[in-house]
């Protein structure tokens, strides 16, 4: 073997462009990554709450409660996420876990926010779908790229992506086939339709654009 084989490529670092290693997140980054994470969802949760739908992960068990507790999604999304925080630090350790609960006080003031500044009186069932959950599936792609998570189903598809490496989108399918099925009693068939292209809209985002090798920031 030649040594021009061996040595390493270059390309890059001769052309003035970044190493495809990439480099570690800034604070300030971080930081912004989770004010968009928990804006894209919580705009979201709008739209399907409007529409009557819920959806996969913990925004639906969220959205599913609401519909039987009179209380905002945002502030049930943080109370069902608390078992899943003690998970988080357990499995993925604390710098993991910390911006986790940070990402759900975030999801709670922006919540309560939304409460008082923010009034969807009709949004069509397709449109509160797909674009409710592209943006919650951009929400959540945010943060995992950042290290950080929603928490309930989102801390459990990142740990088998990270030891397994199984891809997300589709650990999220088979998790959301579940949780839709709870609705079942709660929302109508045609609602349950739309709900199911919800859950599937943020699926395709983490299928499509959480793959291993695919971003080069850690």
């Amino acid at each position: 073997m030649t040594a021009a084989a061996t040595a390493p490529d270059t390309t890059l670092a001769t052309e003035g462009l970044p190493s495809p290693i990439g480099r570690p997140h800034s604070l300030l980054e971080d930081a912004y990554a989770i004010f968009i994470g928990c804006t894209l969802l919580i705009v979201g949760l709008v739209f399907l709450k409007a529409a009557g739908l819920v959806t996969g992960g913990i925004a639906g068990v969220a959205l599913l409660l609401s519909y039987l507790i009179p209380l905002p999604a945002g502030v049930l999304f943080t109370l069902v996420n608390i078992p899943f925080f003690l998970f988080a630090h357990k499995v993925m350790g604390a710098r993991f876990a910390v911006k986790t609960v940070l990402v759900n006080i975030g999801i709670g003031a922006a919540s309560a926010i939304t409460r008082v500044s923010v009034h969807v009186d009709a949004v069509h069932p397709a449109f509160a779908a797909l674009v409710g959950g592209t943006v919650i599936g951009m929400g959540i792609l945010s943060l995992a790229r950042h290290q950080a998570g929603v928490g309930g189903t989102g801390v459990i598809t990142i740990w088998l992506y990270r030891k397994r490496g199984w891809n997300m989108g589709m650990t999220q399918v088979a998790l959301d086939v579940f949780i839709l099925a709870m609705a079942i009693p709660v929302v109508s068939g045609v609602q349950l339709a739309w709900s199911a292209i919800s859950a599937a809209a943020i699926s395709l985002i983490l299928f499509a654009w959480h793959r291993p090798g695919l971003y080069m920031g850690r």
